[in-house]
């Protein structure tokens, strides 16, 4: 099979690594060709894609967008996308005009927790206010010691239903896709075992997905625990999805697999990648 990676983070967005050095560790890994799917930016792809040519391996371009669903925020991520396509770009510029705004507001609650000084520090570590993620303002409490580490800042703090967590619009998932299908790109449901939604909610979304212009969910990913991939493999199956495969990785330390290093799709499956690659 070939080692295809199809979801990763560098420090365009809220990943730790550069994109040179994100594609480099692919390379020592033995990946065949990696994706970059930055939160909301396609900052990092020219970068990435010279890195990648250096160090020998496949580039996929890539960007995974934040969407509105409901009440529940998904991510979809867009996979040989054009980045000099008009319409993506103006998108993910309006999805990126709202993080300050919401990190703002995230500093404010913590302030009133007895945290103060976040704002600062987060925007420290994201190096921009449109990179600026709940990811950042994690670190810095695991630095500062407020909590163990960055998922506990979460469990405690940033998720959904705690106390310093804000709600966002992010973008609509018909213009995610629209966007994504403008560039030349194809449109992947990322994770959908994270989202939590119940059987109903979950067949509404997969449908809608289709029929918006969705062509693939990611099955194997390191978002997903290893009992879930059958799972996932059965939905693709039902819906006739192509399937991806992507470490989701952000980093040493923060993400539980390393870029290549997943099991291989189940074989009954059509791998995403059979759209472009020979």
């Amino acid at each position: 099979m070939d080692n295809f990676d199809l979801h990763n983070h560098s420090t365009a967005s809220d990943g730790l690594l550069t994109p040179s050095q994100l594609m480099e560790l692919g390379a020592r890994l033995g990946v065949d060709a990696l994706a970059l799917t930055d939160h909301d930016t396609i900052e990092g792809l020219e970068e990435a894609a010279a890195a990648a040519k250096r160090v020998g391996i496949g580039f996929v371009t890539g960007v995974e967008i934040s969407v509105t669903w409901g009440e529940t925020t998904l991510h979809v991520v867009g996979l040989g996308i054009d980045p000099d396509s008009a319409p993506l770009r103006q998108g993910l510029q309006s999805v990126r005009d709202g993080r300050w705004g919401r990190a703002q507001l995230m500093a404010d609650k913590l302030t009133a927790l007895g945290i103060p000084g976040t704002l600062e520090a987060a925007l420290e570590l994201a190096g921009s206010e449109n990179r600026l993620s709940r990811t950042h303002f994690a670190r810095h409490l695991a630095d500062r010691g407020a909590v163990r580490d960055t998922q506990a800042a979460f469990d405690k703090y940033l998720a959904k239903g705690k106390n310093a967590f804000v709600a966002h619009q992010w973008a609509t998932l018909e213009d995610a896709v629209g966007w994504i299908v403008a560039a030349g790109g194809i449109p992947v449901l990322a994770h959908p075992g994270r989202y939590g939604l119940k059987p109903l909610a979950r067949a509404t979304l997969l449908e809608s997905f289709k029929s918006l212009g969705g062509e693939a969910i990611e099955v194997v990913t390191g978002s997903h625990r290893p009992e879930e991939y059958a799972t996932w493999r059965r939905v693709a199956e039902e819906y006739g999805f192509m399937a991806s495969r992507g470490a989701d990785y952000h980093g040493p330390g923060e993400s539980p697999v390393e870029p290549g290093r997943l099991p291989p799709l189940p074989a009954t499956l059509t791998p995403v990648w059979t759209r472009w690659a020979h």
